[in-house]
């Protein structure tokens, strides 16, 4: 699989690139948790805390600011706290950006490059929206659905103890997407989900249609996320206001404030070209050449034996 992409990237002129795994910042997303050692070298008698990166995409996004060009990376990521039939703590990503793309053009490489690895040719693909999807199978637009309507899909729909959930809009429409929607997509093909929420965007730019959208997508396959994609945003002020929400919401969360990239943001601030960029789960793509339904059916050694 590996010796495919690779060949594959070669052949496009794409560059393979390592970043460093352990920094001394982390991503801010509320949704994810760092694992963290400490480094005791000169200066740092008592320890310095390193961050093991969750992805690679900052530092990446600093050799697209300092014209890289086209770039990829495989590469080993943690998570904390991640652990089922789809999570392991460590696990391995492929992340590519393409300088000049639109995030559909890069729907058409992922199309490309799935379809290569898992030697299927013929593998039909869809694309869907966020908001259509929400409509046609739940009844809900979710730009204009509130907290009590969300509540009410979830109990219709029998997910266990939704009636004493307290959650945001995001939170119920997360609830609803996981549950609901997402077993049914990439049946027998792969499916671009794409489109999302303004409140999702991340770290995807915004389109100020009449109902405005983030450039984002997410690629299904049987049920089962293979990967995230953006067009991706390069406002550095927009950004860092993002990030600073992100830590807000953590400290209100009672959760740990990592140290935010300022290498990072600077790299935005000179310039980030216009670009698309995806993040494409290996170990999950492994797991459907193989037809296996268990991440540790992949792994040689998971963390319990590792």
């Amino acid at each position: 699989m590996l010796a495919r992409i690779r060949g594959y990237f070669a052949d496009a002129g794409v560059l393979e690139v390592e970043t460093p795994i352990a920094s001394r910042c982390a991503g801010s997303d509320p949704a994810l948790d760092s694992l963290h050692t400490r480094w005791h070298g000169p200066g740092h008698a008592r320890g310095l805390p390193l961050y093991l990166h969750t992805s690679p995409e900052f530092p990446m996004k600093r050799l697209l600011a300092a014209g890289i060009g086209p770039i990829y990376q495989i590469c080993k990521v943690f998570r904390d706290g991640e652990r089922g039939r789809l999570h392991h703590p460590e696990f391995s990503l492929l992340e590519w950006y393409r300088p000049g793309w639109g995030y559909r053009d890069l729907m058409d490489e992922v199309a490309v490059l799935v379809r290569l690895v898992l030697g299927r040719p013929d593998l039909p693909c869809e694309r869907l929206t966020y908001r259509g999807l929400f409509r046609e199978r739940l009844g809900l637009d979710p730009w204009a659905t509130d907290l009590s309507q969300l509540a009410d899909c979830a109990a219709a729909a029998g997910i266990g103890g939704a009636a004493s959930l307290a959650l945001d809009q995001d939170g119920w429409l997360d609830l609803l997407l996981t549950h609901c929607l997402e077993p049914g997509l990439g049946a027998g093909r792969l499916t671009f989900l794409c489109d999302y929420p303004p409140s999702q965007a991340a770290l995807a730019r915004l389109r100020r249609d009449a109902v405005p959208v983030a450039e984002r997508f997410e690629v299904y396959l049987e049920g089962v996320e293979l990967a995230n994609g953006f067009q991706e945003l390069t406002d550095a002020a927009a950004q860092s206001a993002r990030l600073h929400a992100d830590l807000e919401t953590r400290r209100r969360q009672g959760r740990d404030r990592p140290p935010l990239d300022q290498s990072f943001l600077a790299a935005l601030a000179a310039g980030l070209p216009e670009s698309a960029g995806v993040a494409l789960g290996l170990d999950r793509v492994l797991m459907a050449a193989l037809g296996v339904r268990e991440i540790d059916a992949v792994l040689a050694f998971p963390v319990e034996r590792a």
